[in-house]
C-alpha cells in the first residue's frame, strides 16, 4: 500500500522598508504595517506501491497577483536548493489584497515593469519591485525547502460550508449599463448584474493520529476590505487566520485561496447601513466579522468531515499550456483609448511640471496621488495599442492551468480575475464531488462575461481584459477536459 505525505510551512513576506502598495491607479507609499503579509506552503506527495512518486507544491501569497517575473524568480531560487523539484509542480496563487507591495510587473497594464518611474511616472522613495521580489522569493524558497523536508504521513478530508463574504460588485441600470461599485440608491438602479457564491470549499489535513494540522480555505472573494489604506496588510485573511487559530490551535496552518471572483468584493452595496449597525452592536469591524463568519462555517463542518479521513487518496496532476481567444479590440475602441490616454498624459505632464516648479508640494500629504493616477490611467489606456497589434499576428494568448486531483476533490487554477460565472460552469459540470477553483494563479487580468461587456465599466472594457468571453468558454472546456482525464 502506498503512503501519502504532507508538509506545511508559513513564512512572513512583510517588507522591512517602505513600498508602493499595489491595487489602485494612484501610488500609495506604505506608512507602516497593519498586520503581516504571509506566504503559506503546502506539499502533497503520493508514494505509490512500486516506488513511484507524484507530488505538488502549492504556494499561497498575500499579494495582489503572481506576475511571471515573481514566479520565475522563485523557481530559480528553488532549483538551487532543491534541484530535484520540477517547475511545473509549483502552483502559486494570490489572495488579491490591495495592501501589499508591487510583486513585479505592471498589474495595471498586464506587462512587466521593474522601474518605479515606468510604473508610476515619478520616482518614489520606496523599495523597488525587483528588490521586493528578491526579498519575498528568498523567504518563500526557504519555506518550500522546509515544507519539503518536513513532509510526513498524513491524511485529508474535505467538505462544503457557507459564509457570506463576497458580493457581486457590478450594479446594472435601466439604460442597460453597468458600473463597478455603482450607486444602488439611484432611481435608475435595476439589479445586481451577476451571481454570488457564499460557499466555503474546505480541505483539512491530519497527522497519523488524526490531529488537525492545516486547512485549505477557498472562498469566492478577493481580500479588499482595507484596499484603499496606506498600511501593509493581509486584509481579511489576517482576521480569518487569527480566528481559526484561536479556535483550533496556534500551530494550525491556513492556506488561502480565492475562487472565481472577478466581479465580486466584500464591499456592501445593499443593506450597508443595516450591516454597519450590526457590526457596531457586536463590537466588531467588517474584517473581524468576516473572520468569525468563515470560522463559524468551518467549525460547523469539521467534526463531520473528520469521519472520513483518507490516508491514501487517489492523487494526480496535470499542468497544461492552453491558448485562449483574445479579447478582440475594435478600431473604435482603440481610437477611444488612445484619446483617453493622451488626455490623462497631458494632465500628468501639467501636474508634474507644477510639482517641479513648486518643490514644497512634496511636503504635502500624499502629494503624488493625482500625478501617479493620471500617469497610470494614461498607460492603462495606451496598453490597448500593443494588444490591438498583437491580435493581428495571433488571435490567441497562451496561459498555464493546473488541475490537481486528491481523492474525489479537484483543484483547477487560472491566472485571471475570473468572473464568477466561469467558475460556476466548471463546478456544475465537474466529475469531482467537490471542485476548488483557484484564480489569480498568475498575472490577474480580468476575464469578464458577455453580459458584463454589454454593461461596460472597469473590468469589462478593452484596457481591463486580455481574454474575453470566447476565451472564457475555452478555459471552461479545457479545464473540464483535464478534469475528465483525471477521473477516467
Amino acid at each position: 500500500m502506498g503512503k501519502f505525505l504532507i508538509g506545511w510551512e508559513e513564512v512572513n513576506i512583510t517588507p522591512e522598508k517602505e513600498v508602493c502598495l499595489c491595487g489602485q491607479f494612484h501610488a500609495r507609499v506604505s506608512e507602516g504595517i497593519k498586520d503581516p503579509i504571509k506566504s503559506t506552503i503546502l506539499v502533497f506527495e503520493s508514494l505509490k506501491d512500486r516506488g513511484n512518486s507524484e507530488y505538488i507544491i502549492m504556494v499561497s501569497c498575500d499579494l495582489v497577483a503572481i506576475p511571471s517575473q515573481f514566479k520565475n524568480t522563485l523557481i530559480e531560487k528553488v532549483k538551487k536548493i532543491l534541484p530535484e523539484i520540477k517547475e511545473e509542480k509549483i502552483i502559486m496563487n494570490a489572495t488579491h489584497t490591495h495592501t501589499a507591495p508591487e510583486p513585479g510587473g505592471d498589474i495595471i497594464r498586464g506587462i512587466e515593469r521593474d522601474s518605479i518611474i515606468e510604473s508610476y511616472g515619478i520616482e518614489l522613495p520606496v523599495m523597488k519591485p525587483v528588490e521586493y521580489i528578491n526579498f519575498a522569493t528568498e523567504r518563500i524558497a526557504e519555506g518550500i525547502k522546509n515544507a519539503w523536508e518536513k513532509r510526513t504521513e498524513g491524511g485529508i478530508s474535505y467538505g462544503l460550508g457557507f459564509a457570506v463574504v463576497g458580493h457581486n460588485r457590478r450594479i446594472s441600470y435601466y439604460d442597460g449599463t453597468s458600473k463597478m461599485y455603482g450607486k444602488t440608491d439611484d432611481p435608475n438602479f435595476s439589479h445586481v448584474e451577476g451571481y454570488e457564491d457564499h460557499s466555503i470549499n474546505l480541505m483539512a489535513t491530519y497527522d497519523k493520529d488524526k490531529n488537525l494540522t492545516g486547512l485549505i480555505v477557498n472562498i469566492a472573494c478577493p481580500s479588499q476590505v482595507s484596499e484603499s489604506e496606506f498600511l501593509i496588510s493581509a486584509d481579511f485573511w489576517h482576521d480569518i487566520r487569527e480566528e481559526l487559530r484561536k479556535r483550533f490551535g496556534e500551530k494550525l496552518y491556513i492556506f488561502a485561496q480565492c475562487s472565481s471572483a472577478g466581479d465580486q468584493s466584500p464591499h456592501i452595496l445593499i443593506n450597508k447601513k443595516a450591516e454597519e449597525r450590526m457590526w457596531n452592536l457586536s463590537g466588531r469591524n467588517q474584517r473581524q466579522e468576516i473572520g468569525i463568519r468563515v470560522a463559524n462555517g468551518i467549525e460547523e463542518i469539521l467534526p463531520v468531515i473528520k469521519k472520513e479521513i483518507n490516508y491514501n487518496p487517489v492523487f494526480s496532476h496535470i499542468c497544461k499550456k492552453v491558448k485562449l481567444t483574445r479579447y478582440k479590440i475594435s478600431e473604435e475602441e482603440l481610437n477611444f483609448c488612445l484619446r483617453e490616454s493622451e488626455k490623462y498624459y497631458k494632465e500628468y505632464e501639467r501636474l508634474k511640471k507644477e510639482l517641479e516648479e513648486n518643490p514644497e508640494k512634496k511636503k504635502e500629504n500624499r502629494w503624488y496621488t493625482l500625478i501617479t493616477s493620471n500617469y497610470r490611467r494614461s498607460q492603462w489606456y495606451l496598453g490597448v495599442k500593443g494588444r490591438y497589434e498583437s491580435q493581428k499576428i495571433d488571435p490567441k494568448v497562451e496561459i498555464e492551468i493546473h488541475v490537481l486531483r486528491i481523492g474525489d476533490v479537484v483543484f483547477a487554477t487560472n491566472p485571471f480575475e475570473c468572473y464568477l460565472d466561469y467558475g460556476m460552469r466548471i463546478k456544475a459540470r465537474s466529475k469531482a464531488i467537490q471542485t476548488f477553483i483557484v484564480q489569480l494563479a498568475g498575472s490577474g487580468t480580468y476575464l469578464p462575461t458577455e453580459r458584463a461587456l454589454k454593461g461596460g465599466s472597469y473590468s469589462a472594457v478593452a484596457p481591463s481584459c486580455i481574454v474575453g468571453p470566447d476565451g472564457g468558454k475555452e478555459l471552461v472546456e479545457e479545464t473540464l477536459l483535464l478534469i475528465d482525464t483525471l477521473f477516467k
